[in-house]
C-alpha cells in the first residue's frame, strides 16, 4: 500500500468494521500475497474518483485482480451483505428501526408514453 493514504482509504476504525464481512483467501491452490484491504481501498479509490480499471494507480493492486475481487464479491453476495448490515447500524444508531417498515413509490418518477404504446410512437409508412 501507498504510504501517503488517499481520501477514500478506509480508517483502522472502518476496516475493524467491514473486514468480518469480506470472504477470507480461500483454502487451497496458492497463497494469497494480496491484502483484502488494499482491494478495498483501490475499489474505493475507484467508486470516489470515477476512474477506469485500468487506470488505478501502480500504487493499489493490479486493476485485473482488483476487478477480479470486485466481482466475485459481487457475484457471491459480500456486496449485499455488506450493504445490509451498515445500513442497519445507521438506522439503528439514528434511533430508527433496523429496517424501514413502510416504501414511498411515487409514479411520477416513472416516465411512460403519452401517446401510447409502439404505434403511436412510429412514423407510419405510406
Amino acid at each position: 500500500m501507498n504510504p501517503e493514504p488517499y481520501p477514500s482509504d478506509l480508517s483502522d476504525a472502518e476496516w475493524a468494521m467491514v473486514e468480518p464481512f469480506i470472504p477470507a483467501a480461500k483454502s487451497g491452490g496458492r497463497p494469497s500475497h494480496i491484502a483484502r484491504r488494499a482491494i478495498l481501498n483501490a475499489i474505493f479509490y475507484l467508486v470516489k474518483s470515477g476512474c477506469h480499471w485500468r487506470m488505478l494507480p501502480k500504487d493499489f493492486p493490479h486493476w485485473k485482480t482488483v476487478y477480479h475481487y470486485f466481482t466475485a464479491w459481487r457475484k457471491d453476495g459480500t456486496w449485499q451483505r455488506l450493504n445490509d448490515v451498515l445500513r442497519e447500524q445507521v438506522r439503528l444508531q439514528a434511533g430508527r428501526q433496523a429496517t424501514p417498515s413502510a416504501a414511498s413509490i411515487d409514479s411520477q418518477s416513472v416516465k411512460t408514453g403519452e401517446k401510447g404504446g409502439h404505434e403511436a410512437g412510429t412514423v407510419a409508412r405510406k
